[in-house]
């Protein structure tokens, strides 16, 4: 029996039967593909210097392609033939800021695009007309930002769009008219709504809003001219969900919800009853996604979160279509743009040893066409192999993953990395992740788990994760690492943690909670503070603090839990190599904190090396202080873990 075969039949049952999945990692998924040469280095400038195109879209009539590409080094946009005839070309530019997002108008003639104002991201939504290059902006208000929220093209001489015109801290819905440039308050947001719904007719008339507790709640209304009710709402713990539009006589809505059940289904509501029918669901795994029809709004297919990504086709109407590139493409795909007659389907695809790639897909002949790479640079690179793993933390929840080899050497007694996803409230999944690819090439075993907490795996599983923060979340991690050194595949004594965010406030917590378990950390802009993490929540995701105070804990009511999961206070007990990189205009992971930690890891003769970068909040925006940042982590683990370096141009 195939590993893979071994899996579906485990993921066909519940509770002790999972052990299943385990019994096949032991039954030979270990082998070797055959000890060789190690894959030849990849360059970092390869690895992390971006993709050089993305966010494809087809024109209404299908026959063209447009997408973000730089220009002149500013993210601009192109557009091709579908047909591949002639040279792509850049149809809008700005010489000063990067174009953001972009979308065609109904006619084909004109576009609507994204991009920062005046540098204070103060995003404006521009109109050009293609052929004469004129350009307009369409929410010319100054200090105001503006987003996309529904377009439609059935009706396609206007757009809604979302600004803080009337009040900074909110963003009421604005209707435009494209031809003529008029703006009108369409839709006041009356400070909690997340998400707006527009039905066929293009009136908003649904809306999810997050509530003070963390809540959210499912509002609808008859018409413009009527009063918003309650529809649904669940609590926090009930998990995330979605608001998806309404069907196509605009008498329901589509929301992805883990009320009364355990992982978030697929709901049609009534929004006169308030009648609830499940369409789709999975016992484990969240429905994260739907699609639609482009002429009407008739369900045609859902996602869901599985270890890999699986779309199920609902409607008959895109059976063959969905058999026919499940067949072309052996990764993970999704449709992300259609022509007006649906006629034609962009395709993106990705796996975790493939960059994100695009088709072009006609429907009329059943045929798949190359389109183009986001990463081209590395089709020919070796990559490594991104296996799905799951094992049990000591309490029994089973975690699933991603393990990522080295190209090959035998997949024994490796030095390795656990790699802590963001969030936390996120998940890793079997996309391609330059960081563990990086990894993998300089010789590491990569680990990624999907930590109690994590979404996408049902709301038990994140609800283990509430005030678990250093606590059962960290033992995941430490589990993991254990469950591979008993595989086999990992060194004891040689294994690395390195996160960011909250994969930087793990690290910091692993060093400092369990100070010999690791040999070595690296902390990209982790808190080190729950604290004043909770009380630093920015004004504008003010909404978000219920769902914090619940899942983490309130600074007052909690304040001395909140200290002992937090590892500045524990930073003396901090023995292993630390490399910690801070930006200077981080809000979350505090400057004076993070220096504090520091200083007192070295009071203690311990080493920790830093790196602050003044131009950075917390992530990197600037490419170059990217790549100085993985020229020093790649040293900072060769020299602790043993793994493999990059030479440098002086060698």
């Amino acid at each position: 029996m195939t590993f893979e075969r071994c899996m579906a039949l485990a993921r066909g049952f519940s509770g002790v039967s999972r052990v299943l999945g385990l019994v096949c990692a032991l039954a030979g998924f270990w082998g070797s593909e055959g000890v060789a040469e190690p894959a030849p280095l990849i360059e970092r400038e390869v690895l992390f210097g971006g993709a050089t195109r993305f966010s494809p879209r087809l024109s209404p009539d299908g026959k063209s392609v447009g997408y973000l590409g730089v220009h002149e080094g500013l993210m601009s946009v192109w557009v091709r033939s579908a047909g591949g005839e002639g040279a792509d070309r850049v149809v809008l530019q700005d010489p000063k800021m990067p174009i953001l997002d972009f979308m065609w108008q109904a006619d084909g003639e004109h576009m609507l695009y994204l991009k920062d104002s005046d540098g204070h991201q103060n995003w404006h939504i521009y109109q050009t007309h293609l052929p004469s290059k004129n350009i307009r902006d369409l929410t010319a208000f100054v200090g105001v930002k503006a987003k996309f929220v529904a377009v439609d093209p059935r009706i396609p001489d206007q757009i809604l769009v979302g600004m803080n015109l009337r009040d900074r801290g909110v963003f009421d819905v604005y209707r435009i008219n494209l031809r003529h440039g008029g703006v009108l308050l369409d839709t006041e947001n009356v400070g909690d709504v997340t998400t707006w719904a527009v039905d066929g007719a293009m009136q908003v008339r649904g809306a999810l809003a997050v509530l003070e507790d963390g809540a959210t709640e499912i509002r609808a209304r008859d018409d413009t001219r009527s009063v918003w009710r309650r529809v649904l709402r669940w609590g926090v713990g009930e998990g995330f969900g979605a608001l998806h539009g309404f069907s196509e006589g605009g008498g329901s809505l589509y929301v992805s919800s883990g009320l009364e059940a355990n992982s978030a289904r697929l709901l049609e509501v009534e929004i006169g009853s308030g009648k609830r029918k499940v369409l789709a669901e999975d016992p484990v795994f969240d429905v994260t996604g739907l699609m639609t029809g482009v002429t009407n709004r008739q369900l045609q297919a859902v996602q869901y979160a599985r270890a890999r990504e699986h779309w199920e086709p609902l409607d008959g109407s895109v059976a063959a279509d969905y058999e026919t590139l499940r067949a072309g493409i052996k990764v993970d795909f999704s449709v992300i743009s259609r022509d007006a007659q649906d006629r034609r389907w962009l395709v993106a695809s990705q796996g975790g040893n493939m960059p994100l790639t695009y088709q072009l897909y006609d429907r009329s002949t059943k045929t798949l066409g190359a389109l183009f790479s986001s990463r081209p640079g590395l089709l020919e690179s070796q990559l490594a192999e991104v296996r799905v793993i799951s094992f049990a933390a000591r309490d029994g929840l089973v975690l699933h993953g991603y393990l990522t080899v080295p190209r090959g050497v035998e997949a024994r007694g490796l030095p390795m990395v656990i790699l802590v996803h963001p969030g936390p409230w996120a998940r890793d999944s079997w996309v391609f992740h330059n960081e563990a690819q990086w990894l993998a090439n300089r010789g590491y075993a990569v680990l990624q788990i999907n930590y109690r907490g994590s979404t996408g795996f049902g709301k038990s599983h994140m609800q283990a994760g509430e005030r678990e923060w250093g606590g059962k979340m960290l033992e995941d991690l430490v589990d993991g690492k254990n469950w591979a050194v008993g595989q086999g595949v990992a060194d004891g004594k040689r294994v690395g943690i390195y996160g960011a965010s909250y994969g930087g406030y793990a690290v910091l917590a692993a060093l400092a909670f369990t100070p010999f378990e690791f040999a070595c950390g690296v902390d990209l802009f982790g808190p080190s503070n729950l604290g004043s993490l909770v009380a630093s929540v920015p004004s504008q995701f003010k909404l978000t603090r219920g769902l914090f105070e619940k899942r983490v804990g309130s600074p007052e009511a909690d304040a001395e839990a909140l200290k002992n999961r937090s590892p500045l206070f524990s930073a003396g007990r901090i023995v292993r190599p630390l490399l910690v990189v801070q930006g200077g205009m981080d809000q979350q992971a505090g400057r004076e904190e993070t220096e504090r930690l520091v200083a007192q890891v070295r009071a203690g003769g311990n080493p920790a090396e830093y790196l602050i970068f003044p131009d950075e909040a917390s992530g990197f925006s600037k490419l170059p202080n990217a790549m100085k940042f993985y020229a020093t982590a790649e040293q900072f683990l060769a020299k602790h873990l043993g793994g493999r370096l990059q030479p440098t141009k002086q060698e």
